[in-house]
């Protein structure tokens, strides 16, 4: 295993980049950095939309949340790369295809952890804030979205891990992630299946789990900040 590492360590980490395109472990927390991010300001309005008073707003927002919720990844991403081309006529790239697929997935799951945190708050919050002269959208910027936004952050972490453990779906489209530089690996040297896939599982059971214990010492961190200190009584 030892070997297997020393010989290709830097195709693991990059695929074959500078010589080809970017893969590899890079390209999986590229990608799913990438994801997340583009994702938040979807997620956030459809977060928004899912509590919102008005019917005509919540229900459209909680049909699209529950349809993509329901429909497994992988056949979102065959449709992508397979149907969406035969009809439009434009065909896009692995990773392109990948990106799209993560970030509405991301985006639907997104939504949920918003409006989860905004439902979490007392509800005097949003009474309050509307005594004070606020509008239904100010009261929700100013006051509820940064208390919310804040106490879901180990869910947004949690989230991360998610989509990093998706994108080893990007394989059934040749897309070079690390999972598929894997089988490369294993290609090369036939024998060694056994300690390609270790190396695999390390490699992302290290990023994953690394990512889950922040996530717990947000939350605990969080939770300590919320805890009213009780009074001493003299």
């Amino acid at each position: 295993m030892i070997e297997l590492i020393q010989e290709y360590w830097l195709y693991f980490l990059v695929g074959q980049y500078p010589n080809g395109p970017l893969g590899g472990l890079s390209l999986t927390i590229l990608l799913s950095g990438a994801a997340l991010l583009l994702a938040m300001p979807l997620g956030l309005m459809l977060g928004i939309a899912r509590v919102s008073p008005y019917r005509a707003v919540r229900w459209p927002a909680a049909a699209l949340v529950q349809v993509v919720r329901a429909v497994p990844l992988l056949l979102v991403v065959f449709w992508a790369y397979f149907f969406l081309p035969a009809v439009t006529g434009v065909k896009t790239g692995q990773a392109t295809t990948m990106l799209m697929t993560l970030v509405l997935f991301d985006a639907v799951y997104l939504a949920e952890i918003v409006a989860a945190g905004i439902r979490a708050l007392p509800k005097g919050q949003m009474e309050s804030a509307r005594s004070l002269g606020l509008g239904y959208f100010a009261a929700l910027r100013l006051v509820l979205l940064p208390q919310a936004l804040k106490n879901v952050l180990p869910s947004l972490v949690n989230q991360l891990v998610s989509t990093i453990k998706a994108t080893s779906l990007g394989y059934i489209i040749g897309l070079s992630e690390v999972s598929f530089i894997a089988t490369q690996v294993n290609t090369l040297v036939f024998t060694k299946a056994v300690e390609v896939y270790i190396i695999l599982a390390l490699t992302y059971f290290v990023l994953c789990f690394g990512l889950s214990r922040l996530a717990f010492m947000l939350e605990r961190r969080l939770g300590r900040r919320a805890t009213p200190v009780a009074p001493i009584s003299l």
